[in-house]
């Protein structure tokens, strides 16, 4: 069936129901009743937000570094190229600083569905899969299209840049870049760059948890793409496009896939370069 666009009582419902489900899942495993059961449901779904994206943020963080740091030495970055201890530190300290202030809006597109704001369903039957397939494309794309042109115009408008933007790209060599430095952001930045995200919630039918798990699965793609292999796997924007963003800092603005700088003109291929990404 067609979800109901018009934020009915019963699907109100469903979403938070589904809330309290994931914060007793996630708060009831990691602390004492005492701390939480008393706040408010949007506390609650802003500390679960806030503990599972320090938890994906450190460990995609901590088990990619080790992989290709020590476990694969010299195998995709040289040694000389590997961030220094400090690099990576500071880029963590950066990331904590603002991860309160990333997760407010993930919890505030969650209580909009909750009070029937947008255009969100609660369950995968009900719409067809083909339905369901055709709105993630869709949402796809506008995120894809929104991160770019914010991302744009953290570069083109220069307050933005001096004042927000910038705090990221002090990390513009092989030998600072590093998978903790995908979340190193100034919190303004950050939210600014994940509002498609949320946008999108009032104009397409989302089926709300995959928009939740698209947020996470970002994360750690941000950390991937931070770590300066180039995997060469067409259309993905991978790490080899964004390390030519952080040094040309005119290129290679898009997320997942390289399409939109295709589409606008800035577009530098590493293959380009003869096959280095620095």
């Amino acid at each position: 069936m067609a979800p109901p666009l018009d934020g009915s009582g019963d699907y109100r419902q469903l979403f938070v129901d589904d809330a309290d489900f994931y914060n007793r899942f996630l708060l009831g495993s990691l602390l004492p009743d005492c701390t939480w059961v008393s706040l408010p449901r949007f506390f609650q779904t802003w500390l679960r937000n806030y503990i599972g994206g320090v938890l994906v943020y450190l460990l995609s963080g901590f088990f990619w570094c080790f992989y290709i740091y020590y476990l694969k030495r010299n195998v995709y970055v040289p040694t000389d190229a590997i961030p220094s201890r400090k690099s990576m530190l500071l880029q963590i300290s950066v990331a904590m600083k603002a991860m309160p202030w990333y997760c407010v809006l993930p919890t505030i597109s969650e209580y909009l569905a909750e009070i029937g704001w947008t255009k969100c369903f609660p369950r995968l039957n009900n719409i067809s899969w083909t339905a369901f397939l055709a709105y993630l494309a869709i949402y796809q794309i506008f995120v894809e299209f929104g991160i770019y042109w914010v991302h744009r115009e953290l570069h083109d408008i220069k307050p933005l840049y001096k004042y927000l933007h910038a705090t990221h790209h002090i990390y513009n060599k092989q030998n600072t870049l590093s998978p903790f430095a995908g979340l190193a952001f100034h919190p303004l930045d950050g939210i600014l760059q994940a509002l498609p995200h949320s946008l999108a919630l009032f104009i397409i039918p989302v089926h709300l948890t995959t928009h939740l798990a698209a947020i996470f699965i970002e994360a750690i793609w941000t950390a991937n793409i931070h770590d300066c292999i180039h995997a060469n796997l067409w259309p993905v924007m991978g790490a080899g496009y964004h390390t030519i963003h952080h040094t040309t800092y005119r290129h290679n603005y898009g997320h997942f896939t390289i399409w939109m700088d295709w589409m606008f003109g800035t577009l530098r291929d590493p293959m380009d370069d003869g096959g280095k990404v620095m």
